[in-house]
Formats: C-alpha cells, sequence, structure tokens
C-alpha cells in the first residue's frame, strides 16, 4: 500500500541521513534486505551507489521489474556478507535484522547468524563508516542480543531512538561506527516540552536497560546486581562471589 511505500521511503531517507555521508563525493552503500528496492530509489536520487541483498527471489524480480539501478544479489545475510574488506562507505537497514533473531530451520542459531552478519559487515565496510540499521524487535532481550552481537564484532555505536513517546512513530536505528567511535546521533523528537532531553540508550558506555518496568528489577537491587553478575560470569568474566552482602545498602557512616 502507498502508505507502507511512504514510511519506508521515510525511513530509508532517515537512515541515510544517520549515515552522516560526505557530500562532495558518491559513495557506495550496502542495503541489507533491499526488497523491492524502494531505499534503493532514495539512495540513487541523492547521487549514490548502490548494492541490495535479500533472501526473497519475489522482491528482488520486483526490483528488477520496477529497474532500479543498484546492482542485486540473492543471498542470506545470516551466511555473511560476500564482498572484499573496506568496500562499502556505508550500510543501511530498513526493517530487515530481527529476522535474525528467528531460527527458521534446526541448524539456526540466532547468536552465531547475527554474529557472522556483523563480523563480515565490519570487515566489508571503510574505515570510519557507518551502518544504521532500522528495525522493528519484539522485545528487550531481542534489542539486547542484536545490540551485543554488533559490539562483539567490533562495532561501537548504539540505539538511536526517534519519538520515544509515540506508539506509532517510535523507530529504533541501530547505529554502528566502524573503527574510530563517532558521537552517537540524536533521535527525532527526544526533546521534552521543557527542552530537557531524553537520555538515548548508549551502549558504548552505560548500557541502558530495555526491559519495561513489569518484571524488571529495580536499579542496583539485589536482584539486578545479581542478575547482571550472571551475565557477566555467562561471558566468562570474572565476578565476585555473591554473599550475604551483596546488594546491601551502606550504612551514611560506619
Amino acid at each position: 500500500s502507498s502508505r507502507v511505500v511512504e514510511i519506508q521511503s521515510q525511513m530509508s531517507e532517515r537512515a541515510v541521513e544517520l549515515l552522516g555521508l560526505p557530500e562532495d563525493r558518491p559513495c557506495l552503500l550496502l542495503d541489507v534486505g533491499c526488497g523491492s528496492g524502494l531505499s534503493g530509489d532514495y539512495i540513487s536520487d541523492e547521487g549514490h551507489y548502490w548494492i541490495g541483498m535479500d533472501i526473497s527471489p519475489a522482491m528482488l524480480d520486483v526490483a528488477v521489474e520496477r529497474e532500479v539501478e543498484g546492482d542485486l544479489l540473492l543471498a542470506d545475510v545470516g551466511h555473511g556478507i560476500p564482498f572484499r574488506p573496506g568496500m562499502f562507505d556505508g550500510c543501511i537497514s530498513i526493517s530487515a535484522v530481527q529476522w535474525l533473531c528467528n531460527a527458521d530451520k534446526k541448524s539456526h542459531s540466532p547468536p552465531k547468524r547475527l554474529y557472522r552478519f556483523f563480523s563480515t559487515l565490519y570487515t566489508a565496510l571503510a574505515r570510519g563508516s557507518r551502518a544504521v540499521l532500522q528495525l522493528y524487535p519484539e522485545n528487550s532481550e531481542q534489542l539486547e542480543l542484536i545490540t551485543a552481537q554488533a559490539m562483539r564484532a567490533g562495532f561501537t555505536g548504539g540505539m538511536v531512538v526517534d519519538y520515544p513517546n509515540s506508539a506509532k512513530a517510535k523507530k529504533f536505528f541501530l547505529c554502528l561506527f566502524v573503527g574510530a567511535s563517532g558521537t552517537l546521533p540524536k533521535g527525532l523528537g527526544t526533546e521534552c516540552a521543557d527542552g530537557e532531553e531524553i537520555h538515548q540508550a548508549k551502549f558504548t558506555n552505560e548500557r541502558t536497560r530495555f526491559r519495561n518496568v513489569k518484571g524488571k528489577s529495580v536499579k542496583k537491587s539485589r536482584d539486578w546486581i545479581l542478575e547482571k553478575k550472571e551475565r557477566r560470569r555467562r561471558q566468562g568474566k570474572e565476578v565476585r562471589a555473591d554473599t550475604k552482602y551483596t546488594g546491601r545498602k551502606r550504612r551514611p557512616r560506619f
């Protein structure tokens, strides 16, 4: 429908804007999950070149019929990005990366597929470039899984959330940097009425929890600390043993 096309174009425009491309030269971009090439149309209109990857032959057939300007590749990005190192000046992806969280086959391991995707994407991107992946996460766990694998693969950056207070307009953009870490762009609609900023979720230093209040351990509580320690143990890090003092408040003075 035309509404879907309109939203898709808006998100493509925003993703390209978040890439912060140089204005003085055409760039080569990778479009992950390019579908029928709607994002590609915008990239071409901006004077850039692109290669699109998609897992759906039917969608790519539509792109061919529409005579898009980009080159098209039928492939599952969970198997990795098959391009030479440093080839792309940036990568965008609209509403696609969350599909890597699904295990469609018995042999599929979402963390492995995500890591394969991010590590090969990291290699295929030029140093100093960015990847901006708009996604529809099902829940906070998915967001964490995706972000953790991106960081494991060497990316820095984090989630840029546009219109965080709007149920309809809220959009998640995972904004990733290759090499030198940039400043995370601000999300749209993050200024409150009184001009105060809503703090972005930055994954580079402070990891903000994406859990809603229901079923969430209060920050710094004993449960919260135990959960955090358990997570760190699973990552193979050294963690102090739990004791009866774990998570206890200290008295104001000894």
